[in-house]
């Protein structure tokens, strides 16, 4: 009955209130009587002791070691790409997905009308980067220093990065692990002269930077690379040239010196590239500005004393465009070819076919209107991307325009 349910819950009121009343009058007490206070912390430390009194299973140690954030820091390969217009960034190379010779390519940075991405290069997180100015002086960075950004980002301006005085700007770059005194960095400008300088010169890094060459007004440079003294040299011009000398025709020479002539070049011509070879079992690839190129052994390029003019590369004609870059290829490997427009596409090296030097080339990428090649860059191939393929849809526009544009192309 509803009489005898609010009888209940009456009684169960009273009773809460007369148990809140005896906690109250208890407490107070406590309150009141030290003696009880020390008792009850007496009570629960005898407690604590009975239930956890067992042996230290943790070992404590003096040995202690200072973390910085690059300990934390994941090694990883990432795409780090400089603009013409000098904005920095880096990307993981994952982000890529591999695609045949011909295809369109995907977005590599966004950038204004008026510039482009004309370096690029893969490194990884733990590695420095050399960054060698317009003055011929060299900086230092970390890969993971690098500001990080997306295929869609334009990066941030690399003039941020490093104390540059006004109107110098960074116009080569090295990633490189150890500063050791078995290697050299090997360089070369513009107007064709080579220099060889310790590593170990530049293992000591300055916030202000250092003189890595001295350069003549009006010269860049073009190329740097790490050497160990018994390597070949090729140097490519603009003009479809190449010149190949053994790296012992140069003497080390101090971060101060001008250099020796590496290549004879003649007037509104400059070198555009240097590579170094190791292996004479590997092909040179070269791609010209209109995005043609194709890949030619190393032997074929005979190799004679530095200071020549050199040797045929690529047949220079109106369909090819100057060339635009070459680098040391087998096989097993993939490039990446960097467009003016921003547009990047990775291709698998055994799609492009072997050639003489006289040759003209094959369709390395479909350019857009208005934009040319800028670069080309080899990618190393890891386990976990060796059976990554494009889209079906790519990879079926892309044999055919390639079929198309490789008619009568030699």
């Amino acid at each position: 009955q509803l009489a005898r349910l609010t009888g209940l819950e009456q009684e169960k009121i009273m009773s809460e209130y007369k148990e809140v009343i005896a906690q109250i009058i208890d407490l107070l007490d406590i309150l009141a009587r030290p003696e009880r206070i020390n008792w009850i912390i007496s009570d629960e430390l005898r407690q604590i002791r009975d239930q956890f009194a067992d042996g230290r299973r943790s070992e404590i140690v003096t040995h202690t070691q200072d973390l910085g954030i690059e300990d934390l820091i994941a090694q990883q390969d990432m795409v780090v790409t400089l603009s013409h217009g000098g904005y920095f960034k880096r990307q993981p190379l994952a982000d890529y997905r591999s695609q045949r010779r011909g295809g369109r390519g995907k977005q590599a940075a966004a950038v204004k009308e008026d510039d482009f991405v004309d370096q690029l290069f893969i490194a990884n997180t733990h590695d420095y980067i050399l960054c060698f100015s317009s003055r011929g002086r060299v900086y230092w960075l970390k890969v993971y220093e690098a500001p990080e950004g997306s295929r869609n980002s334009r990066g941030k301006p690399i003039v941020n990065l490093f104390p540059l005085m006004e109107g110098e700007k960074i116009t080569a770059v090295l990633p490189v692990r150890e500063f050791d005194e078995n290697h050299y960095i090997f360089m070369a400008t513009g107007r064709g002269t080579v220099k060889k300088t310790p590593l170990s010169d530049f293992g000591n890094p300055r916030k202000a930077g250092i003189i890595a060459v001295d350069l003549d007004e009006g010269d860049v440079l073009i190329g740097v690379a790490i050497t160990d003294g018994t390597d070949d040299i090729m140097l490519f011009s603009d003009a479809g040239k190449a010149v190949r000398f053994a790296e012992a025709d140069v003497r080390p020479m101090g971060r101060t010196a001008r250099g020796v002539r590496g290549m004879m070049i003649e007037g509104g011509q400059s070198v555009i590239c240097m590579l170094v070879s190791k292996n004479d079992e590997l092909s040179v690839l070269t791609a010209t500005e209109n995005g043609y190129g194709k890949r030619t052994r190393v032997t074929e390029y005979p190799k004679h004393g530095r200071g020549t003019k050199g040797v045929m590369a690529i047949a220079s004609s109106e369909r090819n465009g100057a060339v635009v870059g070459a680098v040391l290829v087998d096989t097993r490997d993939e490039i990446m070819l960097i467009s003016t427009g921003g547009v990047l596409i990775r291709t698998r090296v055994e799609d492009i076919r072997e050639m003489g030097r006289s040759t003209q080339g094959v369709t390395l990428i479909n350019l857009d209107g208005g934009t040319r090649l800028a670069g080309v860059e080899k990618v190393i191939e890891s386990d976990s991307e060796a059976d990554v393929d494009s889209d079906a849809e790519s990879e079926s526009e892309s044999a055919g325009e390639a079929d198309a544009g490789g008619e009568g192309a030699e």
